[in-house]
């Protein structure tokens, strides 16, 4: 399969661990199969805007959902949904802020630049593991996309 092509899961993710119990938790439901993980807000955007090595990308192939942490390297969390909320490319895709900030202006800058949902990403690993098996199960089952 070509990940740039075929992703419905777009997870950004600088935290490898906190990343691979992400997709652990999806792939117990059957829900990572077309995952790609980006390490950094910079990678985030050239896949999403088919810029730099994704460069022969057809932007018209969007994640179902990004899974979108905030505190990263390169480009903020922020600074990402502010470039996919702000362009009518990527406006319409479904972001999840996933991040361990619980700070309300990080909250409220997120839902006014138009982010679908913030969650604070539990410390225990149980709870960590259950939160995100039901994000993935709303954003790419009981959930009803436009497309």
């Amino acid at each position: 399969m070509d990940m740039t092509q075929e992703v419905e899961i777009l997870l950004v993710e600088d935290n490898e661990s906190d990343a691979e119990m992400t997709i652990r938790a999806l792939k117990k439901n059957n829900l990572a199969n077309k995952l790609l993980h980006l390490k950094d807000g910079l990678e985030a955007l050239d896949f999403l805007f088919a810029e730099e090595k994704y460069a022969d990308r057809n932007i018209d192939n969007k994640p179902k959902v990004i899974l979108l942490d905030l505190k990263m390297p390169k480009v903020s969390g922020i600074e990402v949904l502010q470039r996919i909320k702000a362009d009518d490319r990527t406006k319409d895709i479904p972001v999840v802020v996933l991040t361990s900030s619980k700070e309300d202006p990080d909250i409220k800058k997120c839902y006014d630049l138009g982010v679908n949902s913030y969650v604070v990403k539990p410390v225990e690993f149980e709870a960590f593991y259950k939160a995100v098996s039901e994000l993935g199960l709303y954003w790419m089952i009981i959930n009803q996309s436009q497309r």
